[in-house]
C-alpha cells in the first residue's frame, strides 16, 4: 500500500463522523459472521441426520475449535490493538514488526496444536466431554480439524488485523468464502461422496485452508496497511512476541474459558445422555448466530477505539462506546424476543427428537431473555482491549464465562440437575453486569483526567 493510501486509512479512522464510521466497519464483521454462523447451524443440521450420538459431536468439536480459536484471537487482537494504536501514532515501522511477529507466532502454536493433538487424540475427546457413543463421531471431525490447525489460528489473526487497520472487509472476503465454501461442501462429502462425518470434518478442513490463502494474499499483495516479511521477522525480539501475547491474552482466556466450560457443559450434560449433549450444542450455536449482529458492530468499535486512542483523540472513544452501546443493545433485543418466541421450532430444525427439543427449548429461552445484559459487558470488555488496559480486560474477559459460570454450572447442577445446567450461564450474565459496569465508569472517568492534561500540553 502506497504512502497517499495510507494517509486516506488514517483520515477515515481519524475524521469520518462515528455513526458512518463504526457502521461502515461492522457491515463486513457482521456479514462474516453471519455467513460463518449460517456454515455453523448448517454443519449442525446436517451432523444432526446422522444421529443424536453425531450431533452431541457438534458440540465436542466446537470445543476444541476454541481452543485453536484462542491463539488465533490472541496474536490477531493483541497485534491488532497494538498496530492501530502505532498506526495512530505514526509508527508504521513497528506496526509491520508487530503484524510479521501476530502471524508467525499464530502460525508457529497451530503447528504446536497439531503435534499434540493427533498424540493424544483418544484422551481429547473424552476430556472434551464425549460419552462412549459419541467419541468415535468426534474423534473422526477432530482428526481433520488438527490437519487444518495452523491455517485456521492464523487465518483469524490475519483478519483481527485487517479489522484493526480498518479493513474489516478484505477480512470478509477470505471468512466469507471458506464459510461459502464449507455450506456447498458439506452435503457433498457427507452425503453425495458417503463420507458421513468425515465429509463435515474435511470440508471444515478444505475450507480453512482457502480462506487462510485469500487472507495471506491482502498482505503479500499490499492491500493491507501493515507489511508481514521475514524481513521483519529478524527484528521481531522476545519482547515483540510477550507484548502481543499480553495485550491479546484477554481474547486468550476468553476463548480458552469457552472452550473449558463447553467441556465441562459437556460433561455435566452427559450425565442426561446424548439428548443433553445434542441439545446444549444446539442452544450455542443458535445463540451465537443470534449474537453475532451485536458482536459485529462491536468489532467495528475496537479499531475506532485503539486508532483514536492512540491518537489521543478522546471524545471519539467516548462517542464510539456510545453509539456501540445502543445499536449493538437494540440488535439484540429484538434477537432474543425472535429467539424466546420460536424457541422450539428452531431446537426442532436441528434435531426432530422431542428429548433434545424439551431441553433445548427452555434453555434458549432462558439464555435469550439473560443476553439482553451482554451488550454492555461485551462494549466494556472491547474498549478496555483495543486501549491496551490488560488487566481489566483481563478481568472482564474471565468474568461471564469462568469466574462465575463455572461455580454457577457446578452448584446448580448439584442442587437442580438437569434444570440447573439450563439456568447456570443466564445467572452467571445476571450477576456479570453490575459487576462489569463499574469498569466503563472509571475508564471514562480516567479519560476526562487526559483530557485535562492534553489540554494544558497544548
Amino acid at each position: 500500500m502506497d504512502d497517499s493510501t495510507k494517509v486516506k486509512s488514517f483520515n477515515k479512522l481519524a475524521d469520518t463522523p462515528i455513526p458512518k464510521l463504526i457502521i461502515t466497519l461492522s457491515i463486513p464483521s457482521i456479514i462474516s459472521m453471519l455467513v460463518t454462523n449460517i456454515y455453523n447451524l448448517v454443519d449442525t443440521a446436517f451432523v444432526g441426520k446422522l444421529g443424536t450420538s453425531a450431533s452431541g459431536a457438534v458440540g465436542i468439536v466446537f470445543g476444541f475449535m476454541s481452543i485453536i480459536q484462542a491463539i488465533g484471537f490472541m496474536f490477531g487482537q493483541g497485534a491488532g490493538s497494538i498496530i492501530s494504536r502505532s498506526l495512530g501514532k505514526r509508527d508504521n515501522e513497528n506496526a509491520n514488526i508487530t503484524a510479521t511477529a501476530g502471524f508467525f507466532g499464530s502460525f508457529f502454536f497451530g503447528i504446536i496444536i497439531s503435534i499434540i493433538g493427533f498424540i493424544w487424540l483418544d484422551e481429547i475427546v473424552m476430556i472434551l466431554g464425549s460419552t462412549e457413543t459419541i467419541a468415535p463421531y468426534a474423534k473422526t471431525y477432530v482428526g481433520y480439524i488438527l490437519v487444518a490447525s495452523p491455517f485456521m489460528s492464523s487465518s483469524l489473526t490475519l483478519n483481527n488485523i485487517l479489522r484493526y487497520e480498518g479493513k474489516a472487509n478484505l477480512g470478509m472476503i477470505g471468512l466469507m468464502a471458506g464459510a461459502i465454501l464449507n455450506i456447498v461442501g458439506d452435503p457433498i462429502f457427507m452425503f453425495g461422496m458417503n463420507m458421513g462425518i468425515a465429509g463435515a470434518g474435511l470440508s471444515t478442513a478444505l475450507s480453512q485452508f482457502v480462506s487462510w490463502s485469500i487472507l495471506i494474499s491482502m498482505f503479500i499483495f499490499k492491500r493491507s496497511s501493515s507489511v508481514i516479511s521475514f524481513k521483519r521477522l529478524a527484528k521481531a525480539n522476545p519482547i515483540v512476541y510477550l507484548n502481543i501475547m499480553a495485550t491479546g491474552f484477554p481474547s486468550f482466556l476468553r476463548q480458552v474459558l469457552t472452550s473449558y466450560t463447553t467441556i465441562l457443559l459437556n460433561s455435566q450434560c452427559a450425565i442426561y445422555g446424548d439428548a443433553a449433549v445434542a441439545a446444549m450444542s444446539i442452544v450455542s450455536r443458535i445463540i451465537f448466530f443470534a449474537f453475532s449482529i451485536a458482536l459485529g458492530v462491536g468489532q467495528g468499535f475496537q479499531p475506532v477505539a485503539a486508532y483514536n486512542y492512540g491518537a489521543e483523540n478522546f471524545d471519539r472513544v467516548r462517542k464510539g462506546f456510545r453509539f456501540t452501546l445502543i445499536v449493538s443493545e437494540s440488535f439484540i433485543i429484538v434477537g432474543c424476543i425472535l429467539l424466546y418466541i420460536f424457541s422450539n421450532q428452531l431446537i426442532g430444525l436441528f434435531r426432530d427428537d422431542p428429548q433434545v427439543i424439551e431441553i433445548g427449548s427452555r434453555a434458549l429461552r432462558l439464555q435469550s431473555l439473560a443476553h439482553i445484559l451482554l451488550p454492555p459487558c461485551m462494549a466494556t470488555e472491547m474498549l478496555y482491549q483495543s486501549t491496551g488496559k490488560r488487566l481489566g480486560a483481563a478481568f472482564l474477559s474471565a468474568l461471564r464465562n469462568g469466574i462465575l459460570f463455572i461455580p454457577a454450572l457446578l452448584i446448580l447442577s448439584d442442587l437442580r440437575g438437569l434444570s440447573g445446567i439450563q439456568e447456570a450461564f443466564p445467572v452467571s450474565l445476571v450477576l456479570a453486569f453490575p459487576i462489569t459496569m463499574p469498569f466503563a465508569v472509571l475508564f471514562f472517568k480516567k479519560l476526562v483526567k487526559k483530557d485535562k492534561t492534553k489540554t494544558e500540553k497544548q
